[in-house]
């Protein structure tokens, strides 16, 4: 939080809405704006306690003008949440059925792969999060394992956009004449372990544990253990650690990875 007060503080002016926008839930807490107050009250020059007394008011009549200006944008959220639900419904029916099958599994993926990659941002995220908030209080149990469903297939789908991003950086630098290595964040594309992940990511989590112990080396595969935790941590660092600092999309994609790796960790060998 004090990485992204600090960030805020010394931005421009022009880059103060998109900013708060992109983390409106963090930036709009009153936490976000007591640790400010703290800040400015510990801070040894006036400077500092000036930016950070101008960064409290800026902020406030940011979030007042992007509240107004998002209602529109808020709707869509919940037309594409919502539309991504229906699809997990049974086609004859239209009830919900748990366990999800394979079939709902792939109806909701496809779905979400048709949605416009720039509306999954964090007022995508925050109405899956306020519809599942509901949904716990209502006693829905259902609905919170299909909005749970949709984060899962949600975080893999943009872990995969990132790590396909990630090696364009790399090729660019090629070509460029840069040693690819050298760049800090990286991911070790074209081996069987960047391929095994690749694999993962694009399978639903319920089938994980099957596809683990039939690729790790142990099990006949051609991947050990230590080789796909190493890809994994490798795609933490370049990829869900470089997201905006504290935003449910690093939130969302960090506790996916976590999950993998505890899964990874559990095979034996």
């Amino acid at each position: 939080m004090d990485e992204m007060i600090n960030r805020l503080a010394n931005a421009p002016a022009y880059e103060l809405p998109s900013a708060v926008t992109r983390s409106v839930r963090v930036v709009g807490s009153p936490r976000f704006f007591m640790r400010i107050a703290e800040l400015a009250d510990e801070a040894k020059d006036a400077t500092t306690k000036d930016k950070l007394s101008s960064l409290a008011e800026n902020i406030v009549r940011t979030l007042e003008v992007v509240v107004s200006t998002t209602e529109d944008k808020l709707d869509k959220n919940s037309e594409d949440v919502e539309t991504i639900i229906k699809a997990a419904a049974d086609e004859e029916s239209g009830e919900f059925f748990i366990p999800l099958s394979l079939d709902q599994v792939q109806k909701m993926k496809s779905t979400l792969q048709e949605i416009d990659p720039f509306r999954l941002d964090e007022g995508f995220l925050t109405t899956i999060d306020t519809y599942m908030d509901k949904s716990q209080k209502d006693g829905l149990d259902g609905m919170v394992t299909i909005l749970q469903k949709i984060l899962q297939l949600y975080a893999g789908k943009m872990i995969l956009n990132g790590r396909a991003e990630n090696l364009g950086t790399r090729v660019g630098a090629a070509v460029s004449g840069v040693d690819p290595d050298s760049l800090e964040e990286q991911t070790n594309t074209n081996s069987p372990s960047a391929d095994l992940l690749d694999k993962i990511l694009q399978s639903d989590v319920e089938m994980w544990d099957g596809l683990l112990e039939s690729s790790i080396e142990k099990q006949g595969g051609v991947v050990t253990k230590g080789e796909l935790v190493g890809e994994v941590q490798r795609t933490m660092e370049a990829v869900v650690l470089g997201l905006e600092n504290g935003s449910m999309a690093q939130r969302v994609q960090a506790e996916f990875m976590r999950e993998l790796l505890m899964r990874i960790e559990n095979i034996e060998g």
